[in-house]
């Protein structure tokens, strides 16, 4: 089994990168592959609503020059899928945001490529704003019928210059806390698997309230 874990921050290791290691060191000692992709840094286009991930139905964006059909493979292949931002204006980083809204949006045009997948998701602040962002990183994880993995706490760590968050021991155990309850959620999921068969996918709805 492996996990990928999206690090939105634009710096490589910064205190984003430095929560997904906790979360991971967990992973590692459970004997889940993990890998950390840095997307925070690059120059990522957001969703144009052009429709061709929904018309062409190839599990690609047709904004594919980034790199982001590539990682949406990477994804699509792992297990379990983390994504973390830092706090910008008490919301998610900018580049992130481009991130999720055409990784989800092709995702959900071709058969919900996330469903199902565990999931869990991050957030290094300052100050405040954490829950929030956090709150806004889950809008993705639970519309993409996603499991959901929970820690002790909101998955919330604090800390300014890189690498401050192993001051904040609250912090510190809730991502400890958080990789534990993943691996096992993983395991658990696959240990069924055999035995209990998944809901069958219904076929999305869509309304709106004009008349």
């Amino acid at each position: 089994m492996k996990v990928i874990a999206i690090n939105g921050s634009p710096k490589k290791e910064g205190n984003t990168f430095h929560a997904l290691k906790i979360v991971g060191d967990e992973l590692l000692d459970a004997g889940i592959e993990f890998e950390i992709l840095h997307i925070g840094h690059k120059l990522l286009h957001g969703c144009t609503a052009c429709g061709k991930c929904a018309e062409n139905k190839d599990e690609k964006c047709s904004l594919g020059a980034d790199g982001l059909n590539q990682w949406i493979q990477t994804i699509k292949a792992a297990d379990g899928l983390i994504i973390a931002s830092p706090v910008h204006y008490s919301g998610i980083g900018g580049t992130i945001k481009c991130f999720l809204d055409r990784l989800f949006y092709v995702s959900g045009a071709n058969g919900n490529l996330l469903r199902h997948k565990v999931g869990a998701a991050v957030v290094a602040v300052r100050r405040t704003g954490g829950s929030a962002t956090l709150d806004h990183l889950y809008h993705y994880l639970t519309y993409a019928e996603m499991l959901i993995a929970t820690s002790n706490y909101w998955n919330v760590i604090h800390g300014r210059a890189p690498g401050e968050v192993s001051q904040d021991a609250e912090g510190l155990q809730t991502m400890r806390v958080l990789g534990k309850n993943l691996a096992w959620l993983m395991k658990m999921k696959e240990s069924t698997s055999g035995s209990i068969k998944p809901p069958l996918q219904e076929k999305k709805v869509i309304t709106n309230f004009i008349r």
